[in-house]
């Protein structure tokens, strides 16, 4: 009589299991579906770091470089915000950035410090990536001014065992960095940015003492002599004409001596950025010598020649220059203007160099002694 209840108790037994096993089954596509979200994300991170990888090794400059990293990785990571902490004691970087009138003091985004340890105390032992949440007393010095921050990653840039820098990528959404998340590309990263750091330092410091004037950033003379020889052998080939500008700051050494040399620095400099302005990218700029400029136009003709002389010499006489914090001078040039158009045959490129170079300089003495602040065009053309 009592065979119905146990089968019915079975039965009931038997539709829990099936209700628990559902249950569990569930649990289970989503955590599987959790896992593949996840290993999708990761590898779409890793895709991404590897072509960001790329472009950073490709950076010419440190200019370039420090662009590719905030501007690059921001744009790559579709990140709110990307920061880049420069242990940079000597001031050696921020010295070889100075040299380059394009380039703020300080690149947005980038913070160049004595001592990491200034920023954040935990900083001085990240070994490898810190992904986590956004704690307010040990990150605001790594973010500050930005929007408010939910999660960030602590990237170190080690080389040869020394923390050299940190990237510091924040999201306003607190999950985006997590400690679950893997982080060995972004270890590898670090170790790519660090090395293109190193390898950018490198190549500013050879340029710097090599082929570079230090105050103004421009190339010296060596450099331009090298590089108008280049030029001369390309005209030559391609039966063009090319032009040599050479350029004094009038009355510089009154500034010297009435304001000081730092104030003659500052005008130098300012005077090159000017200059700069008003150069095609073809075009070669140089300090020839205290405070003489020399630059060289390819595939240019006198009389486009002329036309920069008088842009350049506008430029830099349209608006007075600060020699101190209450006075301004207004600067002016005198510039000498000379061509070449090399002929068939094997030719001598020294010799055509010095010989369009004298012409520039003869030009340029006319204009002086024409009373400054004017160009001269030398009536031959280098042959």
């Amino acid at each position: 009589m009592r065979q119905p209840q146990t089968e019915s108790l079975a039965a009931d037994d038997l539709f829990a299991k099936s209700i628990e096993l559902e249950q569990e089954n569930r649990l289970l596509k989503a955590r599987l579906a959790a896992l593949n979200e996840e290993a999708n994300r990761n590898d779409s991170l890793l895709r991404r770091t590897q072509e960001r990888e790329l472009e950073l090794l490709r950076a010419g400059s440190l200019t370039q470089l420090f662009e590719r990293l905030i501007q690059g990785l921001r744009t790559s990571f579709q990140l709110d915000e990307v920061a880049l902490i420069v242990h940079d004691p000597q001031h050696e970087i921020r010295h070889l950035l100075s040299g380059d009138p394009a380039t703020p003091f300080e690149p947005p985004g980038v913070c160049f410090v004595d001592a990491l340890v200034t920023i954040a105390p935990q900083l001085a032992n990240l070994e490898r990536p810190w992904l986590g949440p956004y704690c307010k007393a040990d990150h605001e010095l790594l973010v500050p001014g930005l929007a408010p921050c939910g999660s960030l990653a602590l990237i170190p840039l080690r080389r040869q065992h020394q923390l050299d820098g940190v990237l510091v990528f924040s999201s306003t959404d607190p999950f985006r960095f997590t400690q679950e998340l893997a982080s060995d590309f972004l270890a590898h990263l670090g170790l790519v940015a660090a090395i293109c750091v190193e390898n950018a330092v490198n190549r500013a410091r050879l340029l710097r003492s090599g082929l570079t004037d230090f105050l103004t950033g421009f190339h010296n003379r060596r450099y331009l002599h090298a590089r108008l020889r280049e030029e001369l052998a390309r005209a030559q080939r391609g039966r063009h004409t090319l032009a040599c500008l050479m350029i004094d700051v009038d009355h510089f050494k009154r500034i010297n001596d009435q304001y000081g040399h730092l104030a003659g620095d500052d005008v130098l400099r300012e005077v090159a950025h000017r200059i700069d302005g008003q150069m095609r990218i073809s075009d070669t700029g140089a300090r020839f010598g205290g405070d003489e400029f020399a630059i060289v136009l390819s595939q240019a003709t006198v009389a486009e020649a002329d036309r920069v002389a008088g842009r350049v010499l506008q430029a830099v006489r349209s608006e007075p220059i600060a020699v101190s914090k209450s006075v301004s001078e207004t600067v002016t040039l005198s510039i000498g203007v000379a061509a070449a158009k090399p002929g068939g045959g094997k030719r001598d490129y020294k010799v055509l160099a010095e010989r369009l170079m004298a012409e520039a300089d003869a030009a340029l003495y006319r204009a002086k002694s024409a009373g400054r602040n004017r160009f001269a065009t030398s009536p031959n053309v280098v042959t």
